[in-house]
C-alpha cells in the first residue's frame, strides 16, 4: 500500500473557501414541499460573490442545494435543485457567475443516507422486495412476507429514523453516487464535500472517487470526518482531504480555558496529518456553535483566526464569522437554526459593528496569500505555557521563508522567545526586542523569521 503524500488538485493549494448554508442564507422555508412552486432564491447568492472576493477568499463551499424534506441533509432527489432555492437554471447561473470571477465551487453531497421521501425509497415502499431499488438499502422485511402498504424495517443514520441509510456494498449505489457527482461536475462544480464520510466504508469512497476522477481528474473530494484515522480515510478512500475537527476543537477550547498545551498537542497532530495530506481547516461551520459564541473574551477571536490562516491546511470561513456573528448550536430539533441564519439582500446591508473583524480577516487572508507555501507547511511548537504559545512554520520547498505565530492570553504585557524573528508582519502593538517579541495584554503577532 502506497504511503506517498496525497497532494490533491493543484488549484486547491491557493484555495480559501467561504462556507455558506444556502437554505438558511436565503431565508427559505423550513419544510420542503414538492407541490410548492419554485422560488428563485439562489440569485441572492450571486450578489455576494464580491463579498467573498473582498474577504480574500476564492472558493464557495455550499451546503446542500438538492431537493429535500427539511434541512437539506434528507435528500429526496440528488439531480434536482431544491425548489425552495430555485431550479437548474438558477444553479447554472450561480456557477457561471462564480466561474467569471475565478471562484471555485464545492457542493455538499449527502451520500450516506437519504430522506424517507427519496424516490428510490418510495419505490421500495410501493413495490416491496421486487423494487429495482431494494438493493440500495439495508432492509428487514416482515416474517410473514411483504404486503402492500407495509413498510420494511431499515437501518437509519445515527438513530434518526427519517434518514434512511444506503447500502454501500450495493453496486447500484456506487453507480448512483458516481453518476450524481459526475453530473454536477459536468455542469461546472469543482468538487464535493462528502457529508458523514466517516459513516461510509472507505472501500465505497475509493470506488466512487476512482470513477469520478476518470472524467474529472481535477475534482476536489473532501470527506467530513470528525474522529478517527484521518490519514487512513484519505488514503483508503482515495480522497484528497478530510475535515480537521481535532484542530477546530483545540483552538476554541484552549483559548477559552487558558490551556494552550491543548493547542500545542493538536498542532503536533496536525503536523503529522500534513505529512500525509492537507486537511481542511476551520473555526466554524454549519454544525457547531460559532467561534464568537464559544469565546467569552472577544479579544481572542483574532487568536483563533491567526491559527486558521497561519497554519498549514485548506481554510474555510463560515458565513457570518467574518463579522463576528453569534450563534449557539443546541442538541434538539431545530437546534441548528441559530448557526444557519439568513443574510441581508446585499453586503452593504450588514451592520458596521462587524467591520473590524471583517478587516482582520482581510488582513490575515492576505498575509496567507503572500505565503502560499503555508498550505502544506508543518507547524512546530517553539515554546508553550498555559497562556503563551509560539509556533513556527517553514517553507517546505526549502525556499528559506519562515513564519512565527506568537499568542498570549495574559492580562499583562509579555515578552516571548522568537528566535530568528526579523519583522512583525501583523499584530496590533506587537514589537521585536532582540530575539523576543513583546505582546500587549491578550496580544498576538505574526513574524517573519
Amino acid at each position: 500500500m502506497s504511503t506517498a503524500r496525497v497532494e490533491g488538485p493543484a488549484w486547491v493549494r491557493d484555495a480559501v473557501f467561504w462556507h455558506v448554508y444556502p437554505l438558511g442564507f436565503v431565508g427559505a422555508e423550513k419544510e420542503g414541499d414538492p407541490q410548492r412552486p419554485v422560488v428563485h432564491r439562489l440569485p441572492h447568492l450571486v450578489g455576494w460573490l464580491d463579498h467573498l472576493l473582498a474577504l480574500g477568499a476564492n472558493g464557495l463551499l455550499l451546503g446542500p442545494v438538492f431537493a429535500s424534506q427539511t434541512h437539506g441533509y434528507d435528500t429526496v432527489d440528488h439531480l434536482r435543485v431544491d425548489p425552495r432555492l430555485g431550479d437548474d437554471a438558477d444553479l447554472d447561473a450561480l456557477l457561471g457567475a462564480a466561474r467569471e470571477k475565478g471562484v471555485r465551487v464545492l457542493l455538499d453531497g449527502v451520500f450516506n443516507h437519504v430522506g424517507r421521501d427519496h424516490w428510490a425509497f418510495r419505490q421500495v415502499i410501493e413495490q416491496g422486495p421486487s423494487a429495482s431499488t431494494a438493493s440500495w438499502f439495508r432492509l428487514r422485511w416482515p416474517e410473514g412476507g411483504w404486503q402492500p402498504g407495509v413498510e420494511p424495517d431499515y437501518d437509519d443514520f445515527e438513530g434518526h429514523h427519517h434518514l434512511v441509510a444506503l447500502d454501500h456494498s450495493s453496486p447500484a449505489v456506487v453507480d448512483h453516487v458516481a453518476e450524481v457527482m459526475s453530473h454536477w461536475l459536468d455542469r461546472g462544480v469543482d468538487g464535493w464535500r462528502l457529508d458523514a464520510a466517516y459513516a461510509v466504508p472507505t472501500a465505497f469512497w475509493a470506488q466512487v472517487a476512482d470513477r469520478v476522477r476518470e472524467r474529472h481528474p481535477d475534482a476536489y473530494l473532501l470527506g467530513e470526518v470528525i474522529h478517527g484515522d484521518y490519514a487512513g480515510v484519505v488514503r483508503e478512500g482515495h480522497l484528497d482531504a478530510v475535515t480537521q475537527y481535532e484542530l477546530w476543537k483545540a483552538v476554541w477550547s484552549s483559548l477559552e480555558e487558558g490551556n494552550l498545551w491543548e493547542l500545542s498537542h493538536a498542532l503536533g497532530r496536525h503536523a503529522e496529518f500534513l505529512d500525509a495530506f492537507t486537511p481542511q481547516t476551520f473555526v466554524g461551520n454549519h454544525d457547531v456553535t460559532r467561534i464568537a459564541s464559544r469565546l467569552s473574551d472577544e479579544r481572542h477571536l483574532a487568536h483563533a483566526l491567526v491559527v486558521l490562516m497561519g497554519t498549514g491546511g485548506t481554510p474555510s470561513v463560515y458565513y457570518g464569522d467574518e463579522h463576528a456573528y453569534r450563534g449557539v448550536k443546541e442538541d434538539r430539533e431545530g437546534g441548528d437554526d441559530d448557526v444557519r441564519p439568513s443574510f441581508p439582500a446585499a453586503p452593504e446591508d450588514l451592520s458596521p459593528v462587524g467591520l473590524p473583524v471583517f478587516h482582520r480577516h482581510q488582513e490575515l487572508v492576505a498575509l496567507r496569500r503572500r505565503h502560499r507555501w503555508l498550505h502544506t507547511a508543518r507547524p512546530s511548537v517553539v515554546s508553550v505555557e498555559n497562556r503563551r504559545l509560539v509556533v513556527a512554520s517553514e517553507d517546505p520547498s526549502g525556499g528559506g521563508e519562515r513564519l512565527l505565530l506568537a499568542l498570549s492570553l495574559e492580562d499583562e504585557e509579555v515578552a516571548l522567545e522568537a528566535p530568528g524573528a526579523r519583522e512583525v508582519l501583523a499584530g496590533d502593538g506587537a514589537r521585536l526586542d532582540g530575539d523576543r517579541v513583546v505582546l500587549p495584554p491578550h496580544g498576538w503577532a505574526v513574524l517573519a523569521g
